[in-house]
Formats: structure tokens, sequence, C-alpha cells
């Protein structure tokens, strides 16, 4: 059952209406999920379990989310455009990844946001039915991020990813994007596995800048449970204004090398 609300959580996270009267409210930050909670008639279901965070850069908006489960963890991602018009917020998801489902279609969605001192609260009234019911979902965020400004902060997509081992180099094909905003990042990505299945994994932290070439990366939450807690120092290049690379070591004899695209 609750692999089934957590399908839910990715049409809910990607999209918000701003009440009627709002045409001023900003989006831009960083966000941390607090609560969930699923409403079946008059039945209200809570999960606690899954951690979601969702980064609102001036033009683009990332979410991801994870869903614990040892071996069988569950991980989705959505990443996609914005605007604020008439009190709304209208959002166009156009990737995302969700457990073994990959959706490049773009998608609009609207829906209703209440802003809070410390966050916002967001109610969506029929996200679909369960047992013949209509299922309302109530989340609250709490913002997180910081004032914090640096080179990489914005949407990225990655172009290319090789790592080198001694003499031998090996290309990978992935599909990922990543966000860096108010002190905070998001990385998103899917890849077929060996059998030709789709994988989904994110990752989500905070970060801070060490001058222009450093990163370091702390890791709130990841699909992949030993990064959870670990911080991880990255070395960037940038090219220009609009591209980096980046690249750490896997182990002594690895190094990983990802190379990215700002979207615009």
């Amino acid at each position: 059952m609750a692999r089934a609300f957590c399908l839910l959580i990715i049409v809910a996270a990607c999209s918000y209406t701003i009440p009627a009267g709002k045409p001023d409210l900003q989006m831009a930050g960083a966000y941390r999920m607090l609560t969930q909670v699923f409403t079946r008639g008059e039945q209200d279901t809570s999960y606690d379990a899954a951690k979601q965070l969702k980064i609102y850069t001036p033009q683009h908006m990332m979410y991801a989310n994870i869903l614990p489960g040892g071996a069988d963890t569950f991980s989705s991602f959505g990443v996609g455009r914005y605007s604020i018009k008439d009190g709304k917020v209208i959002e166009d998801i156009f990737y995302s990844g969700s457990d073994t489902s990959v959706n490049s279609t773009t998608r609009s969605y609207t829906l209703d946001i209440t802003k809070s001192a410390k966050g916002y609260k967001q109610v969506i009234d029929a996200i679909g039915t369960s047992n013949g019911q209509k299922l309302k979902l109530t989340e609250t965020y709490e913002q997180i991020g910081s004032a914090q400004k640096s080179p990489v902060d914005g949407t990225w997509k990655l172009v290319k990813v090789y790592s080198v081992s001694g003499k031998d180099t090996t290309d990978s094909k992935v599909t990922q994007y990543k966000t860096y905003y108010a002190g905070h990042f998001i990385w998103g990505r899917t890849a077929l596995n060996d059998a030709g299945k789709n994988e989904t994994a994110v990752g989500f932290g905070s970060f801070e800048m060490n001058g222009q070439q450093k990163l370091r990366e702390t890791v709130f939450a990841s699909t992949y449970s030993v990064l959870n807690g670990q911080t991880v120092a990255i070395d960037i290049k940038m090219n220009g204004t609009d591209s980096y690379i980046q690249s750490f070591n896997v182990s002594d004899n690895e190094v990983h090398t990802e190379v990215y695209s700002r979207l615009k």
C-alpha cells in the first residue's frame, strides 16, 4: 500500500497552485517535506517514512523522493520549468523517473499552496481515488534554504560521463539532472541496468563551495544508502557560465568525471 501511495506523490510533488489574491508569491528556495496525509472519506492516513526535498530556482524546479525499504528502496524525481500567473504556480515537468518508469513527455500541473512563516502547506483535493473514494493529499514543507550564492546555482543536465581507472576509460549512458540553489542540491538519474531494465536513483542534501573550484556536498538521503550522512568533496571546473565539469575519486585508482550543461 505504501508503494501505491508513493506513486501518487510523484504527481503531487510536481505541481502547486497558489491561492487567488497572492500573485506576488515567490517560490525560489529549498524545501523539505515534513508531513504527508492522505484523506479518504473520513479516514486520514499519515506516511512518515518518505523523505522529499524540492528546490525552486528562479526558472526551474526539481524534486526528489525516497521511500526507504531496505534493498527495495523506492526513488523518484522530476524536473521542469515553472511560472507564476494569476496567483498560481504552473509547473511544466519535462522529465521524471520513478523506480523502473521514465516519462519524458511534458506535463503541466497546477495546485494550491498556502505559504507560512516557516514554509508552506499544499492541499490537493483530488489526486486520485481509492476503493471508489476520492483521495485528498495534504503536505507541509519547511523552507531550509540559505542565502548562499554560487557559480553552480541553477539546473543542469548531464551531457557526458566517464570513469578513468589506470589506462582504461569507461563511458556511461545515463540521463541525469542536477539542481543547486539556496545552499542545497538534488540530483536524479535514470539508466538501464545489465538486464535492460530502467533504474532510478536520486540524492539530495546541502552544499558549500571552497573557492571557485571545490564543492562539498553533504548527503541527507540517497538511493545509495552508503552515501547517507556522508560529505563528498568534488572538484569542479567552470567553462564559462553555462557548462562545468565535476570529478571525484571513486577509489584510489579510479576518477569519475561528469560534464554538465546549464538549462535555460
